[in-house]
């Protein structure tokens, strides 16, 4: 009898429908079982109902002649599938008078937290089987694992139940549990203190409230990593090659409790990847485990694999497990007697890890990636040197990035410090992702396993012979070359090709900000000073108004004391911000704050107006033309300002406090604008006056201005150091180079002399 015969008019439910295998199993059934109807329990998701999900993929243009058939969507959907809303965690009510029930849902990642593998692949398989049980006690019931649940053996593993004394229920409670101990010792003070000092110092600059922040994202983080760790240590110590085979392992053990009294089939694919023939040939949605290391590969990123050349990938296309396992469910075993069948190639059509290479470097070199102006992507070849070299090789690497990335992050700020940040950041992503699949691939590619499939092509010849046409999966006549060369790689390849595209003409046309600004009078546009409208700095400027009032003599003692206090003013400013400026206004001590203005009315507005780059001119003007309240707000003193008056409505600048002679006191009238404050008073400013901060402009060259930054919807990194630079590209802010006229002297330091006579006698 035909397959499409033996399951007519069978209700079938499926989990995991919005998945990889659950989808080419829904195409499969309306496509070619045209009397077979689907219940699909699909969790919402966001603002996204269930029906509203399992609408999307029927939009998919794989089903768009089942669409057709039935007269769109909504009528497929009426017409061949009933939603059920909820996910393994909260399983509703299921209907009554179901045949089938596919478990394909399950957490796929290697190397989730413990406790949520356990609440997915173990304790919502047993809720499911209790709604099962409750519902429709005589459904067959095909669960969906994994060959490698057979974990760390070596040898042939045969289609039954894997032979170990792990009691699911102890580890199941012990993986929920670990949540609350690792969230609890997360808060312990010395894990704290350590997470916070490290954000501290990346961010303290900018402020407290942002370290914190950070500091909360780092031990949110530490425990993700934690928990990732601890299942994974679980999983090894007792014979696993991971958390996610060891859970599936234990979901094996609650199935086989349950086939006492239902009728079971466990299904055990080995490696998944893309389809042979339908959909159509190369159809995959995602990447799947071999898919980055090709993708890595084919881009010049994997220089060498760990595995041994006669190791043996074992690989089975997608459309060959959906018809095994409809294969499967149109035969019940009896109940106490579980069927397992292994839908794998290793056995009996191995396909070699040198011939892996063989394949995938004979179609990128015919096909090679384009990496525009350097050309075709050089590829590497891989001598297969063994697990240990490998990764002695890429802990080598990971030493060289790590004084990297110290140097870029300490050295002077500069357009080529910058560029050496960019090669910095592709060399921590490509270590970053050769380490993670080192970790996680290792196992599986030194395994030294064959699963058997007898019994599943004992299935196979049981299958009418049109359906062996119709619905194939015996892996045996499978051709690696035809596939891997002309069918996946093609196909897996194909949407990074496009990104590639996409990627180039968005690197061409970086951010940048608009030429012609909106006109309104609800915008703000807020300009750092210091770095960013002009080339100075706090100490070089406290030199300016300091030397014209100076002899020779003062002046060289001057300058040899602050040289030799510039290392610590240094460690001050990456500690403080307002501390250092606090630290170095202290020096004005004394100073007359009317001659300090005379100072810079007469001999250094010239002098600062020359340090002002033409590009921050003529972007303050643009403003100003646009009608944008233009703001100045600087950590530098409220004299050194005065130049600047004509180009802004508002100037925010540190106050010299003086005593009742006007003499300077060396303190601040009030604590500087730095870091988060800016953000604060800009704020605050916007809501008095009526601004709308999402439309508004603020443009800074420090770490320390990311809150200014952040708290605009339009903001601008000008000449930024190493930690804002790499901010902005994370948010696709514009990055402007605003450079100082090459006229302008960077050492020149006005002395007395330049002013003029009536001021010097």
């Amino acid at each position: 009898m035909r397959l499409s015969e033996r399951l007519r008019g069978k209700r079938i439910l499926i989990t995991g429908v919005t998945g990889f295998v659950g989808e080419a199993l829904l195409h499969r059934i309306l496509a070619d079982l045209p009397d077979t109807t689907v219940v699909a329990l699909v969790r919402p998701k966001g603002s996204l109902s269930g029906r509203s999900r399992m609408e999307q993929v029927l939009n998919k243009k794989i089903f768009e002649s089942s669409r057709n058939a039935a007269g769109g969507t909504t009528e497929l959907l009426e017409q061949r599938i009933d939603v059920v809303e909820g996910d393994l965690s909260t399983i509703p009510g299921l209907p009554t008078g179901m045949d089938i029930v596919i478990h394909c849902a399950g957490d796929v990642s290697f190397d989730p937290p413990i406790d949520e593998a356990f609440r997915t692949n173990v304790l919502g398989t047993q809720q499911l089987l209790e709604k099962i049980e409750a519902s429709s006690p005589d459904t067959h019931y095909v669960h969906v694992s994994t060959a490698y649940v057979s974990g760390r053996r070596r040898g042939a593993i045969p289609e039954g139940p894997v032979d170990h004394v792990v009691d699911w229920r102890t580890e199941a409670k012990w993986g929920q549990a670990m949540r609350d101990r690792v969230e609890e010792t997360s808060r312990s003070p010395g894990i704290l203190s350590k997470l916070r000092k490290e954000a501290e110092r990346e961010h303290r600059r900018a402020g407290p409230i942002t370290a914190a922040q950070d500091a909360e994202r780092r031990r949110n983080e530490w425990v993700q990593k934690k928990l990732v760790e601890a299942g994974g240590e679980r999983a090894r110590s007792l014979g696993w090659t991971d958390v996610y085979t060891f859970t599936k392992a234990m979901g094996e053990r609650v199935v086989e409790e349950f086939a006492q009294r239902m009728s079971v089939t466990v299904a055990r694919p080995s490696i998944i990847e893309s389809a042979l023939e339908t959909p159509h040939p190369g159809w995959i949605e995602g990447f799947k485990m071999a898919d980055p290391l090709i993708l890595a590969y084919g881009r010049g990123e994997l220089p060498e694999f760990p595995a041994s050349p006669d190791a043996i990938m074992d690989v089975v296309p997608v459309d060959h497990v959906v018809n095994a396992i409809l294969a499967a469910a149109a035969e019940s075993p009896e109940k106490g007697k579980p069927a397992y069948y292994h839908m794998a190639s290793g056995a009996r059509n191995p396909f070699t890890y040198a011939k892996v290479y063989e394949y995938i470097r004979e179609y990128f070199d015919e096909n090679p990636f384009d990496m525009s102006e350097r050309g075709a992507v050089r590829l590497a070849t891989w001598r297969f040197p063994g697990g240990e070299r490998v990764e002695r090789i890429l802990a080598m690497s990971e030493r060289a990035h790590k004084i990297a990335e110290y140097v870029v992050t300490h050295a002077p700020r500069g357009e080529r410090i910058r560029k050496i940040a960019r090669e910095v950041d592709q060399l921590q992503r490509r270590l970053e992702f050769l380490r993670r699949y080192m970790d996680l691939y290792r196992p599986y590619v030194e395994a030294e396993l064959l699963f058997t499939d007898d019994r599943l092509m004992e299935l196979y010849h049981r299958l009418e012979e049109a359906d062996k046409e119709d619905f194939p999966f015996d892996t045996g006549i499978v051709d690696w070359r035809h596939y891997m060369v002309e069918v996946h790689c093609p196909n897996v390849t194909e949407s990074m090709r496009k990104y590639d595209v996409i990627r180039r003409r968005r690197g061409r046309s970086a951010p940048t900000v608009a030429k012609e600004l909106p006109e309104s009078g609800e915008i703000l546009a807020a300009f750092d000073m210091d770095g960013t409208l002009l080339s100075s700095n706090v100490i070089e400027t406290y030199l300016w108004l300091r030397m014209p009032e100076l002899d020779r003599t003062e002046r060289v003692r001057e300058i040899g004391t602050m040289l030799r206090k510039v290392p610590g003013f240094i460690r001050a400013e990456r500690r403080d911000r307002g501390a250092f400026l606090r630290s170095v206004y202290r020096r004005y001590a004394g100073a007359d704050l009317e001659e300090l203005e005379n100072i810079v009315d007469s001999v250094l507005a010239k002098h600062v107006l020359e340090r002002v780059s033409a590009a921050a001119l003529r972007q303050v003007r643009a403003h100003r033309a646009a009608g944008h309240r233009t703001v100045l707000i600087t950590g530098a003193i409220r004299p050194l300002t005065r130049p600047l008056e004509p180009l802004f409505d508002e100037i925010v600048a540190a106050e010299l406090a003086t005593d009742d002679r006007g003499r300077c006191t060396g303190y601040l009238s009030g604590p500087p604008l730095v870091g988060e404050s800016r953000a604060a008073w800009l704020i605050r400013y916007a809501g008095q006056h009526g601004f709308d901060l999402t439309k508004s402009y603020a443009y800074a060259d420090s770490h320390s201005d990311l809150p200014m930054l952040e708290a605009v919807g339009r903001p601008v990194a000008v000449s930024p150091d190493v930690h804002l630079w790499r901010r902005a590209r994370k948010g696709r802010w514009p990055v402007e180079e605003w450079k100082t006229s090459s006229a302008a002297n960077r050492l020149a330091i006005p002395f007395a002399d330049e002013l003029p006579a009536e001021r010097t006698s």
